[in-house]
């Protein structure tokens, strides 16, 4: 078993495991299972009760009942025109390769998916089909769940069949997991990654400087034929300050990575506590667009009714 495999396994997955870990009373078991990876754990300052890596993994909030948040707000279902992928936009669509992350985070929009009737891998043959009939897709997105919690061999039999397909020219993989378990950024992944005939590029998805830890600088730098990018979503508590965005910008810089979308939150129920409203989040915008050369900015966005991104700034 490979390291990061281990490391998955062993993941705190119930609220007492984690309150005793993290010496804490900041967990409760409820509907959205808790899983914190060992990697991403072990940055958490035990001592700090308002550590923003903690926060995002913790649920013993108080609700906030939200008008507007409900269990699916992007609504990807109906936008699925074959079992396992989602096709909103003319050019790409997007597959869902597993129901497994390696994190649980609470503001999660796809915890009510129903992964059970989408999985690529499973309905392979229907989803390509599609896709040699829809000659205007150029770009097949990996998604999940997250796609790197398959192992190296799945990965590759995915990417192979899809690199047979004539008219895709970009793979794009959104992952958290390299983020929280740098471990999965093995020689396996990175000779298939770096040697594919596409374009690939790589989402990464982090929130918080504090997240970007000496392993992983080392290891996605092994990335060295793949685009790096990376999304995050502003949370209240986590990251709501113009110098959590700036240290963040630049941790990722410094790694080889360009921040690519500030996500407004998706109202998902359950994360009514993360959310900063519009006005906040706007000015956030600003001022770090005073406090960084512009290549360094991410754009703030928001999806708009699961069917396109809305530019904010």
């Amino acid at each position: 078993m490979n390291h990061w495999q281990y490391n998955s396994r062993h993941a705190l997955k119930d609220a007492k495991q984690c309150n005793n870990f993290f010496q804490t009373t900041a967990f409760k078991d409820q509907s959205f299972p808790i899983k914190v990876p060992l990697e991403f754990a072990n940055l958490i300052d035990k001592s700090n009760p308002d550590d923003p890596l903690l926060k995002q993994v913790a649920n013993s909030h108080s609700l906030i009942k939200g008008l507007d948040f409900n269990p699916s707000p992007l609504a990807d279902e109906k936008h699925s025109p074959v079992n396992g992928l989602i096709h909103k936009y003319p050019n790409r669509v997007l597959l869902i390769t597993t129901r497994v992350c390696t994190i649980h985070c609470q503001y999660c929009f796809r915890q009510n998916f129903d992964y059970a009737s989408h999985d690529a891998i499973n309905n392979w043959n229907s989803i390509k089909n599609y896709i040699h009939q829809h000659t205007d897709i150029n770009e097949v997105i990996l998604s999940g769940g997250d796609q790197l919690s398959l192992s190296d061999d799945k990965l590759h039999w995915l990417i192979s069949n899809i690199e047979q397909i004539p008219h895709i020219k970009t793979l794009r993989i959104h992952s958290r997991t390299l983020v929280v378990t740098p471990s999965r950024i093995t020689d396996q992944l990175v000779k298939l990654l770096n040697s594919s005939k596409l374009n690939v590029v790589v989402v990464l998805h982090s929130n918080h400087a504090n997240e970007l830890s000496g392993e992983f600088v080392k290891r996605i730098n092994k990335l060295k034929q793949v685009t790096l990018l990376n999304q995050s979503v502003l949370l209240k508590g986590v990251n709501d300050s113009v110098q959590a965005l700036s240290d963040l910008s630049l941790r990722l810089f410094d790694a080889g990575v360009l921040p690519y979308y500030l996500h407004l939150l998706d109202k998902v129920s359950g994360a009514e506590h993360f959310l900063v409203d519009d006005e906040c989040a706007k000015e956030l915008h600003q001022q770090l667009k005073k406090n960084l050369s512009g290549y360094l900015v991410p754009r703030l966005v928001r999806d708009e009714n699961g069917e396109f991104k809305a530019w904010i700034g």
